[in-house]
């Protein structure tokens, strides 16, 4: 972290289970150096089967262009994993391209216990495949090979970004769990898909990684968007509100319980989202969605992901003047997976 940001939160542990193996639960600035559910105390911990079957992780990239919404995902379920990808356009309102596979347990994916250079995240089924790295600090690439000619190449830079959020936390029916969010990031590459080619330089990257022993049946609503100075993410359900916050001027904050008001029959009609603490009160106007229903018999997943903008007012902090959001392009999702 440099010196010109206030650090409104604590700076981030080496790790996020302590030598006595108790875990720490907060929201932090910046990023942990390793995770490892191993390390819980003896009256945490549950047997090595257990931790086989609800350890989850995920990496998810998330491009926010004027011409495009770009969104991919590799996920280790540690007995089996999946990995999609899309391009939305934002011409045509519609997902022009995309990837979505389910692989084989141990051997088409990887994801790392934390983002870090040497530890990245990959995908990989016949020609198809997703991959992300850290090749630098603060330097990542992603890179997706698809059906259809579609295709990303992509360089993210947060050298000069605010600080990351990282957060750890209980969750209900599960165990523990904990997640990195990025700030804006500065992009350059190309995508292609549909038969176009899309200039990605000048747009801004999100990352969400995350690593934790979760229930069976987890459920969430999530909202992320991010450009310059202004980015946020919010989350309601098993996590509680540790990922919830607000980048605004190089200033990572804490924000409140976050209140989703849709209808999940008509995801495609405005939304509204906002915070317990009156620090972000946003109304979003859906432009399309990505959806997708699986059922795999032992695991199912419900999931769409609208792509659109954000409008209305966000603070530093109560006392602080509001300051006005409009067009700010992002994603909102309603989520629920047995698996």
């Amino acid at each position: 972290m440099t010196a010109r940001f206030v650090l409104d939160l604590p700076p981030a542990p080496a790790a996020p289970v302590g030598p006595d193996g108790e875990p720490l639960a907060g929201r932090f600035c910046g990023r942990t150096a390793a995770i490892d559910w191993r390390a819980l105390a003896p009256r945490l911990a549950r047997p090595a089967w257990w931790r086989f079957f609800h350890h989850k992780r995920w990496q998810y990239v998330g491009i926010a262009t004027a011409d495009c919404f770009i969104g991919c995902a590799i996920v280790d379920l540690g007995w089996t994993n999946t990995a999609f990808a899309y391009l939305f356009d934002r011409r045509s309102g519609a997902v022009v391209g995309g990837l979505s596979r389910e692989g084989l347990p141990g051997l088409t994916a990887t994801v790392g216990d934390v983002p870090a250079v040497g530890a990245g995240s990959r995908f990989r089924w016949l020609g198809e495949r997703v991959a992300f790295e850290e090749t630098a600090p603060d330097r990542f690439t992603v890179r997706i090979h698809g059906p259809d000619g579609f295709a990303v190449e992509a360089e993210f830079d947060g050298r000069a970004a605010a600080p990351w959020l990282f957060a750890s936390g209980p969750v209900e029916d599960g165990l523990w769990h904990a997640t990195h969010k990025s700030p804006a990031l500065a992009v350059q590459g190309r995508a292609l898909a549909g038969g176009r080619e899309y200039r990605l330089d000048g747009g801004h990257a999100s990352l969400d990684h995350s690593n934790g022993l979760l229930p069976r049946d987890t459920r969430w609503r999530w909202a992320s968007a991010h450009a310059d100075g202004i980015g946020f993410n919010l989350q309601a359900g098993y996590f509680g509100d540790y990922e919830n916050a607000l980048w605004l001027d190089g200033r990572l904050i804490a924000l409140g319980t976050a209140e989703f008001d849709y209808d999940p029959a008509a995801t495609l009609a405005p939304w509204r989202v906002r915070t317990a603490d009156g620090l972000l009160d946003l109304a979003f106007t859906p432009e399309g969605e990505r959806r997708e229903d699986r059922n795999l018999l032992v695991a199912a997943s419900r999931y769409v992901q609208p792509v659109g903008t954000f409008a209305g007012q966000v603070r530093g902090a109560a006392d602080a003047a509001p300051r006005e959001v409009a067009g700010l392009l992002g994603v909102v999702e309603h989520h629920h997976s047995r698996w």
